[in-house]
Parts: C-alpha cells; structure tokens; sequence
C-alpha cells in the first residue's frame, strides 16, 4: 500500500525557494565580510611598512645632514687664525685706537680745563658742576658693558657710526649751550653716550691683533689720551678769550669729525663674529683674579677723576693762580703721562701686566700722599708732573691686563666692557664726593685729598691680593 505524503510533509522534508535564497545571501555577505578584513589587515601592514621606511628615511637623511654639518664646522669654516702681532694692516688698527682714545678720552680728560671755566661763570658750585664731567665718564665707560659685546657679534662698524654721529651732535650742540642744563644734556649725556658706544669696541679691537706684542700697542694706542689731553686744554684756553666759548666748541666738534671720518675708512674687526654670549658675562666675577683687578680699578680710579677734575681749582682757589695759569695743570697732567705710556707696556710683554702695574700703583700711593704737602706753586707743578706720570703708565695697562685674564679673546669687548662698566661708577661718584668733602670742610682741600690718598691706598691692596693669588710669593711668575 502505497502511502500518501499531505503537503505539510513535503514542506518539512525539502528547503523552500525562500530559505535557500537567505542562505545564500548569508554567505555572501560572510564572503564580502571577510574580504574587507582582509583588505583592512592588508592596508594597515602596508601603512606600517610606510612608516617604517619613512622613519628609516628621517634617520638617514638626518645622518647625513649631520655629516654635512659637522664638516662645514670643522673644514669649510676652519678657526680664526692667531694674532698677526704686526704688520701694516695690524699697526693700522693701533693708529686708528689712537685717533678714537683721542677723540673720547683726550676730550673727556679736559674736563679740568672747562671745570675752572664753568666755574667761573655759571652761578653754581665746583662740586654741581663736576657733575657735567661726571656724568660725561659715567656714560662713556657704562655704556661699554653692553657695546663691547657689539664687536663680539660682528656689529663693530654700524656701532661706530652710530656712536661717533652722537657724539659729534653732542659737541656742536654744546656750542649753543646757555646754561647749566644745556651743558648737562650736551656735554654730558650726548657726548657720553655717544663716546661710551664707540670707544670700548675700538679699543678691544685694537688687541685682537696681538699677542706678544700686546702691551707696546696697546700703550701707542693710549697715547692719544695724553695728547688729547694736552690739544683740547690748550685750544680751550686760547679760543674762548678770542673767539668766544660758542665757536670754541664748534672747533672741537669739527676736531672730533674729521678724526672719527677716519677711523670709520681703515678700521676693521679681525675675528668672525659670536653671535651666541650674554651682553654680561656674570662669571668673571667669580674668577677672584678678574673680580679683585676691577674692585682695585673701582677705588683707584674714585680718586683720580676727582684730581683730574680739581686740579686746576686748587691752583685758582687755594695758590691764588689765574684761569690762564691754571689751566697750563691741566695740559701738564696729561703730557706729563705721554712717553709713561709707551714704557710699562713694553716691560709687561716680557714679565707680565699685572707684575708691572703693582709697583706703579705703589709709587702712585705715594704720589697721591703727597698732594698734602702742597704750599707753592712750584711744588704744585712738581706735583702734577709725577701724577701725570704714574696715572698714565696705570692707565695704560688696563686693557692689556683684562686681555691677559681672559682665556677666549672673542670675549675681550664683554669683559673690557664690564671693567669700564665698573669703573663708570667710580667716575660718576668721584669727582661729586671729593667737592662735597671740599664745601663741609668749608673749602680746604685737605678732607678730599685724605680721601683720595686712602681709596688709592685700598686699590693697592687689592692688587697685591690679585698678584698673590696670581702668582704667589714667586717673584719670577709671569702674570
């Protein structure tokens, strides 16, 4: 007997048309699924593969930049040479310092010679117009602890014009000065500012050409502080009684033009630039042998602005000499350091400027006692010839010891820079403190010349502890 299925059964026993579709569109899209996860894997390595090479790429490439590099520093740019120490293009360089320390220091040492003046004619005392020359020292020194760092960098040129364009518009506008403010912002602020900008680079300058010979140049380049000091007195005292003080500073300021035209023609930095370095180099302050030469220079030199300032006001106040006769001192005192100038430099290339500097200093202390004995005006030219001389042969182995001191001479200007800087202080507040002394002890001189003497004194002090710590108790060290 055959049996006989309903449909119901035959539903159950086959898949419909219905079902098998979804099962196929199931697998399909499982298929498509897993082809883009395969193709997602396959992107992903790829980008890892990329960045791989990539960064292999990066690290070769900067391999081979720093070959390059590395030498460029050491061939293509090879280090500056050493000092010439001569030559025609070297001694060039010392002759135009001449013409700078001229121009700045020469003018600035004349002080004297228009302190008597001023003096005379303006309705106020000695000691508030010493601060015109104060402040004139003040900017001219100051200004050098940043301006030194200029030549460092390469900058000397567009420094020196500036500078010398400043001082020159100080100068002549001094000609139409009327009063005591007038010769404060002229004389005082533009001339020291402008001289302060120049002056420290130039004279930095000046020793990056040598070496053994540094000292002889060096003291030729300073000369022209002497002779400044005797030119700008002496046409001060000749052209004011003939022409008027107005056309007097004019010819000043033409002086100071045509010398610094030039300096600007022939002078030239020798060294490549380093424009890495702070303006102030804060650890010479820790080298003790650098840190005690600059507290010496700050107490010696409290002193000597202030001689330099009234040495002719003695000879009118207290000898009872006139202007004219007065005014000679001041010549005197610079002239007197001249050829001082030249010697101590050529002895310390041999034995060191520190070894030559303390037995001037030492002399200079006597000297300075000494100024209590004056009475007579003989004694007072006697006086002022013998501290011309040893003010000049200190005052030329400044620059010389600061180069000795220092190990990197692309530092020179910074460090010069920061002495000066230093002893601006001493300059600012000399002159001013000594007349104060001056007018408590109702115009005797003998209070400020006690005071002088003893801040001499302390200066020599210092510069023994500097010798000792340098050198020792060898007599035969060179330092």
């Amino acid at each position: 007997m055959t049996e006989k299925h309903s449909p119901a059964t035959k539903a159950h026993d086959g898949p419909s048309p219905d079902s098998s579709r979804e099962d196929i569109e199931d697998q399909h899209d499982a298929s498509l699924d897993s082809d883009v996860e395969c193709g997602q894997t396959s992107r992903t390595r790829s980008r890892r593969r990329a960045r791989s090479v990539t960064d292999d790429l990066r690290r070769a490439t900067s391999n081979v930049l720093s070959r390059c590099a590395s030498r460029i520093t050491t061939r293509d740019l090879p280090e500056a040479p050493p000092p010439p120490d001569g030559g025609l293009h070297a001694w060039l360089q010392v002759a135009m310092g001449w013409l700078v320390i001229f121009t700045t220091w020469g003018y600035v040492n004349s002080f004297g010679a228009f302190q008597t003046y001023y003096t005379s004619t303006l309705p106020v005392p000695a000691s508030t117009v010493s601060w015109i020359g104060s402040i004139q020292v003040f900017l001219t020194l100051g200004i050098g602890v940043f301006s030194g760092r200029l030549l460092d960098a390469g900058l000397f040129l567009p420094t020196f014009m500036v500078g010398a364009t400043i001082q020159v518009l100080g100068m002549f506008l001094m000609s139409i000065a009327t009063e005591y403010w007038h010769l404060m912002l002229t004389q005082g602020v533009l001339t020291g500012i402008g001289g302060g900008i120049f002056f420290t680079p130039s004279l930095a300058l000046v020793s990056t050409y040598f070496d053994k010979r540094r000292g002889l140049a060096i003291g030729l380049a300073t000369t022209g502080n002497s002779a400044g000091g005797m030119i700008y007195p002496f046409v001060v005292r000749q052209l004011i009684p003939a022409i008027g003080f107005a056309w007097t500073a004019r010819v000043l300021a033409f002086i100071n033009l045509s010398c610094l035209a030039v300096v600007l023609i022939f002078m030239r930095p020798r060294l490549p630039p380093r424009k890495a370095g702070p303006a102030v180099d804060c650890s010479a302050f820790k080298e003790p042998v650098y840190a005690g030469f600059v507290a010496g220079l700050f107490f010696l030199m409290w002193a000597n602005y202030y001689t330099f300032y009234y040495i002719a006001s003695f000879g009118t106040e207290i000898l009872n000499l006139p202007y004219s006769t007065a005014s000679i001192l001041v010549i005197i005192l610079n002239g007197a350091g001249l050829p001082f100038r030249v010697l101590p430099p050529l002895v310390a290339d041999r034995v060191g400027p520190i070894n030559v500097l303390l037995p001037v200093a030492l002399i200079w202390v006597v000297v300075a006692w000494c100024w209590l004995a004056v009475r007579s005006v003989p004694g007072y030219y006697v006086f002022t010839v013998f501290y011309g001389i040893v003010s000049g042969g200190f005052q030329c182995l400044i620059p010389t010891t600061v180069a000795s001191i220092t190990m990197h001479l692309d530092t020179v200007g910074t460090r010069l820079g920061m002495a000066f800087g230093i002893v601006s202080f001493a300059a600012l507040t000399g002159p001013p403190l000594g007349g104060a002394i001056q007018a408590d002890s109702g115009g005797s001189f003998t209070g400020s010349q006690v005071w002088a003497s003893v801040a001499t004194t302390v200066a020599f002090g210092l510069f023994v502890a500097v010798r000792l710590y340098r050198g020792g108790l060898d007599i035969k060290a060179i330092c």
